[in-house]
């Protein structure tokens, strides 16, 4: 489930009670709901119900700590100073005269240090031109790779079609690159880096992976060379490239980097370090705001077993969505991502069935009126995501005239019923099929949730875009995919560590007689 990695699911049938597990187990009553909305549940028993506890620890993030974060208000000269320094920036970028190599390096330095933001005609402009003498430019520069490969990054980075034929060039007569790059240390970085902006089937950047890789460890292993600045890029992009990094932590670093470099540009640094600040300012004011609401709403309080991970949450969504534009959106997606961290609690920790069967059915009905048929603990939550989605939704309505409600009502439905899916194996010991716990494993893990409140806030959001996605897009389905994926290979190399049960995924993998313990 999202934002779940550490945490899986146990399988009842084979779990193994450790010390370290801390699972604790409490005696209470579950008392038949009132007649009225529910005559299918009427005739409940009362019975004893086991509520689990994974015993998680407070947040060491707490509103007061967070509320006392400085927040240094902007000086007017310091404004005014990045005023003339963007303009400055953006006539680099313009400059006609400068040859490609070096305008392909600010471009890059631009992005990593995290300001292209402010420049997207710019950069769109200067790429376009380059694009359109692409061939040109290849003849100009066909034995440099290391300029090469970073036109193919910037190109392709920013949705240009450009084949990976580029690198034919750099093939030897059998097909495979050729042996002088393994010295050239730079161009082989830079191959590197383009390597992982491949689709399917382009059998050329695969090879490139391989060849750069296979060279870039020998480097490390090998090497004499007393650079140890280049040494550090080397095992850094080894261990995560360009293509894989939370931009607005790389930025932080690069801005340390960028200032050792001998051909440094001082304007460039200084607007980088002053815009810097400024949205680090933004996100400060932010997380007070989300902080007071997410303290005044009090499930922290009334949900003791759930997990507080309202910053975390927030960091999440600043990894994805740094720009100071998108000011909304992280709000609202940080919002949405505590209340699946709740509710994901609700249901893997301490509902019972029955309880989570009402909880389904109220979301479904989206009638406040509901909450009288649910238990106390059940009623703030769901009045709190109920309130929450609809103020969101009223947001929207008044400004853009659309209503998204029934988009992101319908993303918390299917939440909390591909949720009760789980729990009805849980309860019946029952062990998934692959394919079963993919069906139902793309919803549980609630990329479609943080992909509803995306599209559906959308700056340029019109009701046509909407139409469109009255159903969850090819995109939305296979992206979470990968996302569940990932976590369950995730939480079964933790489980084999810690021995605790691992998910659905790791008990089908030894279902078929493999293990990954």
């Amino acid at each position: 489930m999202a934002l779940h990695i550490a945490s899986p699911s146990p399988a009842p049938s084979i779990m193994r009670l450790t010390t370290d597990q801390r699972l604790r187990w409490e005696l209470l009553t579950v008392r038949s709901p009132t007649d009225g909305l529910f005559p299918q549940c009427k005739n409940v028993r009362v019975h004893a119900v086991l509520r689990r506890s994974a015993d998680y620890k407070p947040s060491i993030w707490g509103n007061n700590y967070i509320q006392s974060l400085p927040c240094v208000e902007a000086i007017e000269r310091d404004t005014k100073r990045l005023d003339e320094l963007k303009e400055e920036v953006g006539l680099m970028i313009d400059e006609e005269t400068m040859v490609v190599d070096d305008k392909l390096e600010l471009i890059d330095a631009i992005q990593q240090l995290g300001i292209g933001y402010h420049f997207e005609k710019e950069i769109k402009h200067a790429l376009d031109s380059m694009f359109s003498k692409l061939d040109d430019l290849r003849m100009e520069t066909k034995d440099n790779a290391y300029i090469i490969a970073l036109l193919f990054r910037l190109l392709r980075g920013h949705g240009f079609i450009v084949s990976q034929d580029i690198f034919d060039q750099f093939k030897d007569e059998k097909g495979s690159f050729k042996s002088n790059l393994s010295n050239q240390i730079k161009s082989l970085l830079s191959l590197y880096e383009a390597s992982y902006l491949a689709v399917e089937g382009e059998d050329t950047l695969n090879e490139a992976r391989d060849f750069t890789i296979r060279h870039l460890n020998n480097f490390l292993l090998d090497s004499l060379d007393d650079n140890c600045k280049l040494r550090d890029y080397v095992a850094r992009a080894l261990e995560q490239p360009l293509h894989w990094r939370m931009e607005r932590l790389h930025t932080r670093c690069f801005i340390d980097e960028y200032e050792k470099e001998e051909e440094m540009r001082p304007h460039l640094l200084e607007f980088a370090k002053l815009d810097f600040n400024a949205v680090q300012n933004t996100y400060k004011r932010e997380l007070k705001e989300v902080s007071r609401w997410w303290f005044n709403l009090g499930l922290w309080e009334k949900l003791p077993f759930s997990r507080d991970r309202l910053m975390e949450n927030y960091l999440f969504t600043v990894g994805w969505a740094f720009e100071p534009k998108l000011s909304t959106l992280r709000l609202a997606h940080t919002k949405a991502n505590s209340f699946v961290t709740a509710i994901d609690d609700v249901y893997d920790v301490y509902g019972s069935l029955g309880e989570l069967q009402l909880f389904t059915e109220a979301v479904d009905r989206w009638n406040a009126l509901d909450i009288e048929q649910l238990p106390e603990y059940m009623r703030i939550c769901f009045l709190a995501l109920f309130n929450a989605t609809n103020d969101i939704a009223y947001e929207v309505m008044k400004e853009k005239g659309f209503n998204i409600l029934p988009y992101l009502k319908s993303a918390w439905t299917d939440l909390c019923k591909a949720y009760l899916v789980e729990a009805k194996w849980y309860d019946k010991s029952y062990i998934p099929t692959l394919e079963e716990n993919l069906q139902n494993g793309w919803l549980s893990m609630s990329g479609h949730v943080v992909l509803s409140y995306t599209y559906c806030l959308a700056p340029n959001l019109t009701q046509q875009d909407l139409d469109l996605f009255q159903d969850y897009p090819e995109s939305v389905r296979w992206s979470s995919m990968i996302a569940r994926l990932c976590n369950d290979l995730g939480t079964s190399k933790i489980n084999c560590l810690s021995e605790t049960t691992g998910s659905h995924f790791e008990l089908n993998i030894e279902s078929v007689g493999t293990s990954l313990r």
